[in-house]
């Protein structure tokens, strides 16, 4: 007699996917023509077509720590070819979606970012916790003195660290924790799946993997494997790195302010001006293709929280440069209010990012990094090519 097994659909989780975006499952009637367009789904472990299955069972302890869902890139390629039109692209970023939701601690964090009715008192949280510290310890002037525009005497350089340092800790804490939760889950999965004996991950050997995942996401050569929306890598990489020089740029600074007692404003001249500046273009000129690619695919599903995250780049971007345009103008007023909009912006970057889209920066190289450690315990490691994806097909 062969062994039953009885599947217990989650049908708050289908429920789950479906406000996120991803209802067109139900068109699915597994024909594989997803998995066969797919220049990124192996022959081994072909995705979506496993996923599209699971989600219309309901299955969200299978799909929550399933590595496959972030190794694709949602380039369109599936959804414009499926006869059905289940978009199973759109299903898939919906799975994201709500996998950032169950591993976010705390997880009414992320209940509450991806509800639009909660946006406003997620404004007001920031400029509740800058007004109140501030005017207790009187780092807030609201008439600060000078001729110049110096936003640290209007909003001392010491309120704004002792907010986001213990912000950006707390943040990396929770943040590491969901995505060791993640790995474990996946590892989990693994052995159940017998791809490999290990009881618990080789941390070396995933390291090593990581390592050789992050050139090739560095220079988003997924993207180039995609054909309906292949220049959607050029705006991604432009935000992708104008976050990375205001990293830069940040990281630098307040090493030169607490270790060498070097304070701002800085010339203009200043390299660090300079990669300021690019990266800030950078972000802005990414931000507004992303939102022009938006608008014009009338048939590709965009929920909230994409808007959200579009939102927040161009935000942080626009803000803070009018803040320093306005500062050289010495438009004081109108400067230190956007200086204030534009600390806003930041404490939602840092805060949520656990919880909203941006998170899937984390997560899919996590997921990726972790596919090319178990496929290198199955086939061994590459020697010639350490940064060339092992899970894509050489057929595409």
């Amino acid at each position: 007699m062969e062994k039953q097994h009885l599947v217990e659909p989650d049908l708050e989780f289908i429920a789950q996917v479906m406000k996120q975006g991803g209802d067109s499952f139900k068109n699915c009637y597994q024909c594989a023509t997803c998995s066969v367009v797919c220049s990124l789904s192996p022959d081994n472990r072909p995705f979506p077509r496993k996923e599209m299955l699971a989600v219309s069972w309901g299955l969200k302890a299978r799909l929550l720590a399933d590595p496959d869902i972030w190794l694709c890139h949602q380039c369109g390629d599936c959804s414009a070819r499926c006869p059905r039109g289940a978009a199973p692209g759109d299903v898939l970023a919906a799975v994201r979606s709500c996998v950032i939701s169950e591993y976010a601690t705390p997880r009414f964090w992320a209940k509450a970012v991806n509800d639009p009715g909660k946006l406003p008192w997620l404004i007001a949280l920031p400029v509740l916790i800058f007004l109140v510290p501030g005017l207790l310890t009187g780092l807030l002037d609201f008439t600060p003195s000078g001729d110049a525009v110096v936003h640290s005497k209007f909003f001392s350089t010491w309120l704004v660290d002792m907010i986001f340092v213990p912000l950006a800790a707390a943040m990396l804490i929770s943040f590491g924790a969901s995505l060791r939760k993640f790995l474990n889950d996946m590892h989990r999965n693994a052995v159940m799946e017998k791809r490999t004996d290990d009881a618990d991950i080789d941390f070396t050997g995933f390291f090593r993997a990581l390592i050789r995942t992050l050139p090739g996401i560095f220079r988003h050569d997924n993207f180039s494997k995609c054909s309906e929306n292949r220049e959607r890598a050029v705006s991604h990489l432009m935000v992708f790195f104008g976050f990375g020089g205001l990293f830069i740029t940040t990281v630098v600074i307040f090493i030169l302010l607490y270790v060498f007692q070097i304070h701002g404003p800085f010339s203009q001249l200043n390299p660090l001006k300079w990669l300021a500046n690019i990266a800030g273009v950078l972000l802005i000129t990414g931000a507004v293709l992303m939102i022009k690619k938006r608008l014009s695919q009338a048939d590709r599903k965009t929920v909230y929280g994409d808007w959200y995250l579009i939102g927040l780049v161009s935000g942080l971007g626009i803000s803070g440069m009018l803040t320093e345009i306005t500062r050289l103008a010495n438009a004081a007023g109108l400067s230190y209010s956007l200086y204030i909009v534009h600390l806003v912006f930041v404490f939602h970057l840092i805060a949520f990012l656990p919880c909203s889209k941006f998170a899937h920066i984390a997560y899919r190289t996590v997921a990726m990094a972790y596919t090319r450690y178990i496929q290198e315990k199955e086939i061994g490691e590459p020697e010639n090519q350490p940064d060339t994806p092992v899970f894509s097909r050489s057929g595409h």
